[in-house]
């Protein structure tokens, strides 16, 4: 199989070029990649009506990967909670080598095609719930293993790749693959291919939110708030959704603790 993810850079002589063309030719490779993502939304459409379907009988999203892909993969999950107020646990981010590799390159991690499935069956995985295999590759052992078995036991499974034949791509049940090109550095999917599943990541998990309705408007209504900011943001949302001072919306906020019920006390006229 002719890996697009590993072909050569439009680019050549890098250690020759001036800091100006070295970020100039990154900035026109990185341009194609919203393209590139553009394209496969039918693909993520019809993955995130699937998902919200299991979601919505109690279903967990699991996202698993290697190396740059299995950090993606975490970071979008551990965002959800303080983003949308949902439990810790109903989007989950495995990486292969465990949280150690998530800051540190684990040898081989990525080889063993059993692991993924043993890393899975430690959250008693069952057929509520949905799995997305993260590899730029599409070839990654750890991964393919891990949707295989999925698909054995009645999981939602969804691959995340950027190579259009992968073996990865025609196993998930549904695909999504953003073919962005080479590298600019030959081989580093920690740049197009990364950013691609960065995009793709931050549509799958947003576009479940709101279909869960974690989000009213365009507001995070269910945000923890977690720091100043985060309380002063809040207390503008209520201000401006009930049309009453900054103290007033501040002192709802700090009551009850959450946006959305803020609002709704506020409404009631409970200050």
């Amino acid at each position: 199989m002719k890996k697009i993810t590993e072909s050569e850079s439009n680019y050549n002589s890098l250690e020759s070029m001036s800091t100006f063309d070295l970020l100039n030719n990154m900035n026109q490779e990185d341009q194609k990649v919203a393209v590139a993502v553009q394209k496969v939304i039918p693909n993520i459409e019809a993955f995130v009506d699937a998902a919200s379907e299991r979601l919505s009988i109690g279903g967990r999203l699991f996202y698993i990967g290697a190396g740059t892909s299995g950090r993606l993969g975490i970071l979008d999950a551990s965002e959800c909670p303080p983003t949308f107020g949902v439990p810790q646990g109903l989007v989950i981010g495995l990486i292969a080598g465990g949280d150690s590799a998530i800051r540190k390159a684990v040898e081989f991690a990525e080889d063993d095609k059993e692991q993924g499935w043993h890393d899975l069956k430690d959250y008693l995985i069952d057929s509520k719930d949905v799995l997305v295999g993260i590899a730029a590759s599409g070839t990654t052992p750890y991964v393919i293993g891990a949707i295989q078995k999925a698909n054995e036991n009645g999981i939602l499974t969804c691959s995340i790749s950027c190579n259009p034949e992968s073996p990865l791509t025609h196993l998930a049940q549904h695909h999504i693959t953003p073919e962005v090109g080479p590298e600019f550095v030959t081989g580093s999917t920690r740049m197009k291919s990364g950013t691609a599943q960065k995009l793709v990541l931050n549509m799958i998990s947003t576009s479940l939110m709101i279909k869960m309705g974690r989000v009213q408007g365009n507001r995070m209504v269910d945000m923890q708030l977690s720091n100043s900011k985060l309380v002063d943001r809040g207390t503008l949302m209520v201000q401006e959704k009930l049309n009453i001072s900054y103290d007033e919306a501040n002192a709802l906020l700090l009551k009850f603790g959450n946006v959305r019920e803020a609002i709704i006390e506020g409404q009631k006229g409970t200050i």
